[in-house]
């Protein structure tokens, strides 16, 4: 069991982080980062943002960050992508899957790439990556966190495929932590109205309605979900199998 602490870099426990260059992603990088671990940073496209954020974490500890990139819906990439990180740095303790495609599908509009971008990112990736690092994971007793969404288990009208996928990432969350016990924890993530869409899904109107209906009537920040994925990779070594909602309180009543 690792714990949060800066240590000599070739000692230092490493994070495999996906979707690691953007958004929510970016800033958990950061947080286990600043924790004293070694981050392997995967991107698909956002190459540019992944090697600038490397190059900041390197300026900061010498060889405590690389980039990976890999198509997660491509599934021999992903024994590959593990197989790098060991390469570079010899172990793997702790795995954020993260990366995810999110877009509606109204119903009667829904094709079959649509369903495969979206249970492949959100459901059948995680599943192939947690088994392709599960020997890595097992030899240091380390820890998967998925990042899930309140919408797996109280739909978004408008969005069946995506809350499907998050539905059965939140299952497999639970089944993996079973099927990888005892020696490597797998607990989830449900933010809920943390950051919108880049692509303006949600209008002003329907996201002032959102935040109306949290309890703490405001939005959460990125670093809120990142702090939630670093305490459950670095400081609660007797927990598994749980989802941890950050989401302001909205799940409590709707």
């Amino acid at each position: 069991m690792w714990r949060s602490q800066v240590q000599a870099s070739e000692q230092a426990p490493v994070v495999l982080v996906t979707g690691a260059a953007r958004r929510v992603g970016a800033h958990i990088a950061r947080a286990v980062h600043a924790a004293g671990a070694r981050v392997a940073l995967h991107y698909r496209h956002s190459g540019d943002e992944a090697r600038r954020q490397a190059e900041d974490f390197n300026t900061d500890r010498a060889d405590s960050a690389a980039t990976f990139q890999a198509d997660l819906l491509d599934l021999a990439a992903l024994p590959r992508l593990v197989d790098a990180v060991l390469a570079q740095f010899g172990r793997l303790d702790g795995l954020v899957n993260n990366a995810s495609s999110f877009f509606p599908t109204p119903l009667g509009q829904v094709d079959a790439a649509a369903w495969d971008d979206l249970l492949g990112s959100n459901l059948r990736a995680p599943f192939f990556l947690m088994q392709a690092a599960a020997p890595a994971l097992r030899d240091r007793r380390g820890a998967v966190v998925n990042i899930v969404d309140i919408h797996a288990e109280r739909p978004l009208p408008g969005y069946p495929v995506y809350c499907a996928a998050k539905a059965g990432l939140l299952g497999l969350t639970r089944a993996m932590a079973i099927e990888l016990a005892p020696e490597v924890r797998v607990n989830g993530v449900s933010p809920g109205a943390v950051l919108w869409p880049d692509d303006g899904q949600f209008a002003s109107d329907e996201r002032a309605a959102i935040v109306a209906h949290t309890l703490l009537k405001s939005t959460g920040q990125p670093d809120d979900i990142a702090a939630a994925v670093r305490f459950l990779l670095l400081e609660a070594p007797y927990v598994t199998g749980q989802i941890l909602a950050v989401d302001g309180g909205r799940s409590a009543h709707l």
